[in-house]
């Protein structure tokens, strides 16, 4: 069991508590203020105030289960990011007639989403730090549904690229923040399966995304169905976002040391010592961390990142991470699966069919990284991008099979390809979205 052991004031033989708080604290003392804080904010609290909380709370006897309901429902918005990376490989088919597209407006359609998302990644940091880990979520719920409606409802290129765009942005946005809102709030024995099952939803959702376009293919401007079927997704995560809490690290970190102490009392069992430490610990830590914040210009908190040393080594380690992962191209598949699919030999339905092999391969590849994520540690789940290179090797070697003399083998060798490539792509996301 990698989960470290808690504090237990009681027996603190390695003297681990001693060199964290004062050994005259009364921690007794301490939770009976931090409570009276707690039932003050209650108290002064209006109607106005918890609507503007977006949330009705909801409140489990068992704190897992709590914690087990943020992290599985803010995940869920990994089938959002899912459906629309996938959906227009299917929709492009019907899209591109209908609208009457070049291959460079095509092009555009596919690529002005990825172009979306720099913007709301760009967002994120001054939303998230203003408006909270969660309503920065909601905003991005508001994003995918104005875009998928847009984009349902689209005429022309123009009205598309638009469509296209306001998704990334809601991409961006979400992309980001899903990661930090589920590691600032829940328990660290949980944290790496939690924040890897968004990788899970992803992957679920590039299957949903070709499933969906299966299923409206052979009907009339059944595109739009598609390019619009990700607004029943962002609405059902609207409304699941306003029965989670906002991120007791977050509530800390603003000095609404009364709310977060509530927050954090439905997440954890505040009756086991280690988690009230752990409290003392996150208040400390913030106290600390304004007092320091006090004496920098503004100039030097904007750029921590980069001035501090260990800050800058894990920013260049996870640029490289994630862009190495990126660069094989995972994209440009997704985007253009039934393209790939048809130049391999099938024809416009069936290549819309074949592309939920690669989807399939991709969420079969994170399940074992979910499941023993914390068992394995985050190393061995960093060198699955080694089978990359068999995998594409595979993929470019279909390719060059003969279609007219040996479809059967092209395709054979080529979708061998593309399952190892994607199996082996869904591990090493799953670690992006923990390890950085």
């Amino acid at each position: 069991d990698p989960t470290p052991k808690k504090f237990d004031l009681d027996d603190d033989e390695a003297g681990k508590t001693s060199s964290v708080f004062n050994p005259d604290l009364n921690l007794e003392e301490e939770v009976r203020a931090l409570d009276e804080l707690g039932d003050s904010f209650k108290r002064d609290r209006s109607f106005w105030g918890k609507m503007k909380a977006l949330e009705f709370e909801v409140e489990f006897e068992n704190k897992k289960n709590m914690v087990l309901m943020l992290g599985t429902f803010a995940a869920f918005a990994g089938i959002l990011s899912g459906i629309d990376q996938s959906i227009i490989s299917g929709a492009s088919i019907g899209m591109n007639k209908m609208l009457h597209l070049s291959t460079h407006e095509a092009s555009l359609v596919s690529s002005l989403m990825p172009l979306g998302a720099v913007a709301g990644s760009i967002l994120l940091t001054p939303f998230s730090e203003y408006f909270g880990r969660k309503k920065s979520l909601a905003i991005s719920c508001v994003f995918y549904t104005i875009g998928a409606i847009v984009c349902a409802a689209a005429s022309n290129h123009h009205e598309m690229y638009a469509g296209r765009f306001l998704i990334g942005v809601g991409v961006g946005l979400e992309g980001g923040g899903i990661g930090v809102y589920i590691a600032e709030s829940v328990p660290s024995s949980v944290r790496g399966s939690l924040v890897s099952l968004y990788q899970f939803n992803i992957a679920l959702g590039e299957l949903f995304g070709y499933i969906v376009g299966v299923i409206f293919f052979d009907v009339k401007g059944g595109w739009r169905y598609m390019v619009g079927s990700s607004l029943v997704f962002s609405t059902t995560l609207f409304i699941g976002l306003l029965f989670l809490p906002e991120s007791p690290r977050w509530l800390m970190h603003k000095g609404r040391v009364g709310e977060s102490w509530n927050v954090w009392k439905r997440l954890r069992d505040v009756k086991e010592e280690g988690n009230k430490i752990e409290f003392l610990e996150l208040r400390d830590v913030a106290s600390h961390d304004r007092e320091i914040h006090a004496n920098e210009s503004r100039f030097q908190s904007l750029f921590d990142l980069v001035r501090v040393p260990r800050n800058r080594r894990a920013l260049v380690y996870s640029c490289m991470m994630i862009g190495l992962g990126q660069l094989t191209g995972i994209n440009a598949i997704m985007y253009y699966m039934s393209t790939l699919m048809k130049n391999i030999g099938f024809d416009d339905k069936q290549s819309v069919a074949m592309s939920m092999v690669g989807g399939a391969a991709l969420l079969i590849g994170t399940v074992p990284a979910i499941l023993w994520m914390d068992r394995f540690g985050r190393r061995t789940w960093a060198m699955t991008i080694i089978i990359f290179i068999v995998g594409l090797v595979l993929v470019g070697v279909g390719y060059q099979i003969n279609l007219k003399t040996h479809m059967a083998a092209a395709e054979g060798v080529y979708l061998t390809g593309q399952i190892i490539y994607n199996m082996a792509f869904g591990s090493y996301a799953a670690l992006t979205w923990v390890l950085p």
